[in-house]
C-alpha cells in the first residue's frame, strides 16, 4: 500500500519534521530526534536547513560527538540564516572554549558578531574582548569591550565594563575607568543584581580613589615637598593616609617623611600625623614621652596595629610573670628567687626594638629622682 500524495508530502515537509524532532529531543528520544534533523538536511537548501543542523548539533554535542557537532554547526552557519546562524556559531565557540581551543574560538566569536544578530552580540563582544586581553592587544580588547557595554545588556554589558575599568586602572588612566564604570551602572538593575551592580560600585569607588590620588600628588611640589605652607600639610595628609587603601604604603611613608623633613610646614605636618593620638598636648612636651617618637614613626610606616600587638604582647608577657609571683601568697619564695623573677619581668621589653628606649627612659628618670650621678644604674642595665 503506497502513501497518499498529501502524507508523502508530510513526511518531507521540514517544517513538520524539525517539530517533531523537537518534540522527540525534549522527550530524551535522542536518536530519532537526530534522524528527523538529517533528513531535513537531505532535502537540501530549504528554509529549515538551519535550524535543523543547530538541532542536530546540538543532540551530537550531548552524546560527544564533538566533531560530528561542529560539522553541524558549520553547516548552519553556512546558510548564513540571521537567527540560526548566529546560534550556531555561538555553540560552535563553545565547544571551542570548553576544548581550551582558544584561537579556534575566535573566528566562531567572529562569526557570531558578523552575523549582527543584536541578541548574540553582547557574548560574543566580550569573549573577544577577553580573548585579545589574552593575548596582550589592548586596544583590540578595548574595542570589543565598549562594543559590549554599547549593546545596552546588563549581564555582559556590565562584565565588561568591570574588564575594561579594571585595565584603564592598571595603566593609570582613572578618569576613563570611572566613566565606563559609570555607564556600566546605568546598565543593572541593583534591586534584581544587587551582587553585579556591589561589584562595579566597589570598582568606581577605587577608580575615584586613584583619581584622588592624582589629585593630592599635584598639589604637592614636583618633588613630593609641600608646595603651599597652608594647603600643602593638608594634601600631605590626605595623599599619605589614601595610598595604602590601594597597597602603595611604601609611598605612604615616603609622602610623610618627605613632609616631616620640610621646616616651612613639618609642624604643621606633625600636628596631622598625631591628630589621633588623644591627650591633651598642653599638659605634657611629647618630646618628653620616649613612646611618641616610636608611635609617631609607626604611624607613618603604617606598622601601628603591629606596634600595638607587640605592646600588649610585652604587657601579658610582663603581667603573667608577675601574677604568678602574686598567686603564690607572701613568703612563698626566697627573696633572691623574687628578685629574679622581678628582673625577668623587667627584662621582657629587651625582645622589641622599643626596649632600650624603655630602660634608657627609666634610667636617666631614676637617676633625676635620686639626685646623684653614683646612684646611676650601670651601662646596659637591666640585661648586663
Amino acid at each position: 500500500m503506497t502513501k497518499s500524495p498529501d502524507a508523502a508530502s508530510a513526511a518531507d515537509d521540514p517544517a513538520s519534521l524539525c517539530d517533531e524532532a523537537r518534540r522527540l529531543a525534549e522527550d530524551g528520544e535522542a536518536e530519532r530526534a537526530s534522524a528527523l534533523f538529517e533528513r531535513v538536511l537531505a532535502l537540501g537548501e530549504t528554509p529549515y536547513r538551519a535550524r535543523a543542523a543547530l538541532g542536530l548539533a546540538v543532540l551530537l554535542d550531548d552524546a560527544g560527538d564533538v566533531a560530528g557537532a561542529r560539522a553541524a554547526d558549520d553547516a548552519a552557519i553556512a546558510t548564513g540564516d540571521p537567527e540560526y546562524g548566529p546560534r550556531a556559531a555561538y555553540h560552535l565557540a563553545l565547544t571551542h572554549e570548553r576544548a581550551g581551543e582558544h584561537d579556534r574560538a575566535g573566528p566562531a566569536w567572529r562569526a557570531v558578531v558578523g552575523f549582527g544578530n543584536p541578541a548574540y552580540l553582547p557574548p560574543a563582544h566580550l569573549a573577544l574582548a577577553r580573548l585579545a586581553d589574552d593575548a596582550g592587544e589592548f586596544e583590540a580588547a578595548r574595542g570589543h569591550w565598549e562594543d559590549a557595554i554599547a549593546t545596552g545588556d546588563a549581564e555582559y554589558g556590565s562584565l565588561a565594563a568591570h574588564d575594561l575599568a579594571q585595565r584603564l586602572l592598571e595603566r593609570g588612566e582613572a578618569a576613563r575607568a570611572q566613566r565606563i564604570l559609570t555607564a556600566g551602572l546605568k546598565l543593572i538593575d541593583r534591586g534584581t543584581a544587587p551582587y553585579a551592580y556591589a561589584r562595579l560600585a566597589v570598582a568606581l569607588g577605587i577608580a575615584c580613589l586613584d583619581q584622588a590620588i592624582g589629585a593630592f600628588g599635584a598639589a604637592l611640589g614636583e618633588d613630593g615637598t609641600p608646595a603651599d605652607a597652608e594647603v600643602g600639610p593638608l594634601a600631605t595628609e590626605l595623599l599619605a593616609r589614601t595610598l595604602p587603601l590601594r597597597g602603595r604604603g611604601a609611598e605612604a611613608r615616603e609622602v610623610w617623611r618627605r613632609g616631616l623633613a620640610d621646616p616651612g610646614v613639618a609642624a604643621h605636618v606633625r600636628a596631622r600625623l598625631r591628630r589621633d593620638f588623644g591627650g591633651d598636648e598642653d599638659e605634657a612636651d611629647p618630646a618628653d614621652l620616649w613612646w611618641e617618637p616610636v608611635v609617631e614613626q609607626s604611624v607613618s610606616d603604617g606598622t601601628l596595629p603591629a606596634l600595638t600587638g607587640e605592646a600588649f604582647g610585652a604587657l601579658d608577657h610582663m603581667y603573667a610573670l608577675l601574677a604568678v609571683r602574686y598567686a603564690e601568697g607572701p613568703g612563698e619564695r626566697p627573696p633572691d628567687q623574687t628578685h629574679e623573677l622581678l628582673g625577668g619581668a623587667v627584662r621582657v621589653p629587651s625582645d622589641y626594638a622599643w626596649g632600650p628606649l624603655l630602660h634608657e627612659s627609666f634610667a636617666e628618670r631614676l637617676r633625676l629622682a635620686m639626685g646623684a650621678p653614683a646612684q646611676a644604674l650601670p651601662p646596659g642595665w637591666p640585661d648586663a
